[in-house]
């Protein structure tokens, strides 16, 4: 007897389960079919900036430009460290006076001040434009985004590094670079 009742038990959560299992996938099939083709949408943003116009012409200028600047100022910090150096060995070696050597680590000091003082200006007004620039990019993405979702298709449209897995036809970089690269050249036909 209590063997039958142990069986009916185990039958009747094996229908449950069943049952649960069913119910589980019957709303998982209600919620894939409620999402249509266009719901959602993602775009590789890195990969829309790297490959635009935009990038391709001022942004590599500015990546070019602030190497250069920093190699200068690289340069001219090495130049005034070999000037403190020989001045160093010169008054070691007794070649010049306690006076001398102050008056030149004074001069030598101002130099650094002065150069410092010109290179953090300098790195700023770089850092200014850099944001500029980025301001301009994200601009033209964004504004490229609202003109492809203009008819609303699209219920989302995500950023594509937060995601794990996706399925390419989901992805609208390539339209979304295009309208970019569009809206680059009519604001330089404009100017």
């Amino acid at each position: 007897m209590r063997k039958i009742f142990v069986a009916a038990l185990a039958f009747l959560a094996l229908v449950g389960c069943k049952e649960n299992k069913q119910k589980a996938d019957a709303t998982e099939q209600t919620a894939v079919e409620s999402v249509t083709e266009g719901d959602l949408a993602y775009v590789n943003v890195d990969y829309v900036l790297a490959e635009s116009e935009i990038f391709k012409t001022e942004g590599i200028a500015l990546r070019d430009k602030t190497e250069k600047t920093q190699q200068k100022w690289a340069k001219k910090e090495q130049s005034l460290q070999n000037e403190i150096q020989q001045l160093a060995e010169k008054y070691q070696k007794g070649l010049i006076t306690t006076r001398n050597a102050q008056e030149k680590e004074q001069e030598l000091q101002k130099r650094a001040a002065s150069m410092q003082t010109a290179a953090q200006k300098e790195g700023k007004e770089l850092e200014e434009e850099s944001i500029v620039f980025q301001n301009r990019m994200n601009d033209l993405l964004m504004r490229a985004v609202q003109e492809i979702n203009a008819d609303k298709k699209f219920k989302m449209i995500v950023q594509a590094s937060a995601l794990l897995d996706a399925e390419e036809s989901l992805n609208i970089s390539e339209q979304v670079l295009a309208k970019v690269n569009e809206l680059y050249k009519a604001e330089k036909a404009k100017k």
